[in-house]
């Protein structure tokens, strides 16, 4: 009897011990993404330094998730004091120095221990793209100063570089749909997934200098100039992408200016049909001709000066914008403006930068038809300067000037230059931000130059818990004791039968 209650222990002991070994097995298998424990963070800085002003986007992701999609968070987002760093031409040491109140801001953020893992970028976009081609050794002497001074900081920093402009439409174009996970998403059932190419969506930018136009076409582009190939997540991707320089909105509006006084160049008086009627302001022949996107007539004395006065009419202010797009288009061929080629718009698409800003001062950026749009600017460029000042009295005096003539271009750009119509006109969603990130080229910049978005579908790699090694450690611990009594167990079994046979 004292036997068998042995061999009773002996077995019990046996399926207490498988049932802690599954038990044990079970908890080392639950992936990590149940556990609760703080994850470390990376750092990213990257300065788009556009050509009227510069800012510093500081960016955090989770170290271990790097390969994943919609992780990329954007801590702050800090504007540089003055003008785009194309300005310092003549003062470059003071580019380098505009950058430091942000540098010291970003200092405060990044965690110490952490700043010189930090990668740190500078893209420069049209403004410099026109500083180089009048003067590239003054371009160089900026880049050396802004080199200098970002040097001074503890931060990996990679280099400040002009972008070309279809890496400036591509960076964008990746933003958006990095955000919008239209390129991969991470399943419920554990997997990645490549959504469809339906829902990508087309970049629309608006800076002072260029402006951009990126989308996937529904045909193989014609022209290999205006086709970028890309490879991310496992995916080939041939989109369309074009930057028109000169046609950001500064400089487009300074091309305005120079086309209404070259249509009276014996005249000392501009009328402009898109400022508010009754304003008024003194030009001089140089400064309306100081860049390398407006010729200056041979009569014209750089001295001269020219007196501005607003008409307010918003019929003469969109044929005035209209005449500055080229919109035919050879023979067979679809084009954009200037000749160039474009394939017909399709899906839908993201407007920031100045098309936002163009529109959100007028409220015009929610889903409105095109017919309520084109009232609402009518109605703002038909108004007086004395009503303007007094509807908005703490508004920037040359930023009211100008918005019946930013928002005429606006509409203009996207309707005769990129060929959006009443149709298509609601696929267009005006955005600041997707997701709490501010959308631009700067994050696509980053995600490239730090390979977080890869050529393959990343693997997907379940980590385990610490407190499921913990328990599944204290476990084993218990399954050894067990096994050491159960090997006791069936010792003393077995010399108690010996004993009982003699």
């Amino acid at each position: 009897m004292r036997t068998g209650l042995l061999g009773a222990l002996g077995w019990s002991a046996a399926a207490v011990l498988g049932v802690l070994g599954v038990a044990a097995f079970l908890l080392v298998l639950t992936p990590a993404k149940d556990a609760a424990l703080p994850t470390r963070n990376k750092y990213g800085l990257v300065f788009d330094a556009g050509s009227t002003h510069t800012a510093l986007y500081i960016y955090r992701w989770p170290v271990d998730k790097e390969n994943g999609t919609g992780i990329v968070s954007q801590v702050e987002a800090c504007t540089v004091s003055g003008p785009g760093i194309s300005s310092y031409a003549d003062d470059p040491a003071g580019a380098g120095a505009s950058l430091k109140p942000c540098l010291d801001k970003a200092m405060k953020i990044v965690p110490i221990e952490q700043q010189r893992d930090t990668p740190t970028y500078l893209g420069a976009t049209a403004g410099m793209r026109l500083l180089r081609e009048q003067n590239s050794t003054k371009a160089d002497q900026v880049f050396a100063e802004i080199t200098k001074a970002i040097g001074e900081y503890p931060v990996d920093f990679r280099g400040a570089r002009i972008l070309t402009g279809n890496e400036e439409g591509s960076f964008g174009w990746i933003t958006v749909n990095y955000l919008l996970e239209t390129l991969v998403k991470f399943s419920f059932t554990g997997q990645w997934t490549h959504p469809p190419a339906e829902d990508l969506v087309g970049a629309l930018d608006l800076g002072g200098a260029s402006t951009q136009i990126t989308f996937l076409p529904g045909t193989t582009t014609e022209d290999s100039s205006t086709r970028a190939l890309l490879r991310l997540y496992g995916t080939n991707y041939s989109i369309y992408t074009h930057s028109y320089l000169c046609y950001g909105q500064k400089q487009a509006l300074k091309m305005l200016v120079a086309s209404l006084h070259q249509g009276n160049l014996s005249s000392q008086h501009i009328s402009h049909p898109c400022y508010p009627s009754e304003y008024q302001e003194n030009v001089t022949t140089a400064e309306l001709y100081n860049s390398p996107c407006v010729h200056a007539p041979n009569t014209s004395s750089p001295a001269q000066v020219l007196t501005v006065t607003g008409t307010g009419d918003p019929v003469a202010c969109s044929i005035a914008v209209q005449k500055l797009f080229n919109i035919s288009c050879g023979a067979n061929r679809t084009c954009g403006f200037n000749g160039v080629y474009q394939p017909p718009v399709r899906g839908q698409f993201f407007a920031f930068s100045g098309l936002y800003y163009n529109l959100h001062f007028l409220n015009l950026t929610g889903v409105q038809s095109l017919s309520t749009v084109n009232a609402s600017i009518w109605q703002f460029c038909n108004s007086s300067w004395e009503k303007v000042r007094k509807e908005f009295p703490t508004m920037n005096r040359t930023h009211l000037r100008d918005t019946c003539a930013a928002s005429t271009y606006t509409l203009s750009l996207l309707l005769q230059g990129y060929k959006f119509n009443d149709t298509t006109w609601p696929n267009i969603h005006f955005v600041q931000q997707v997701a709490n990130v501010d959308v631009g080229w700067t994050l696509g910049y980053m995600l490239n130059l730090t390979n977080m978005i890869p050529s393959e579908t990343p693997q997907r790699v379940i980590g385990l818990q610490r407190s499921n090694w913990i328990a599944a450690t204290v476990l084993l611990a218990v399954m050894l004791i067990l096994i050491f009594c159960l090997l006791t167990v069936t010792c003393c079994q077995k010399n108690l039968s010996g004993y009982e046979r003699v």
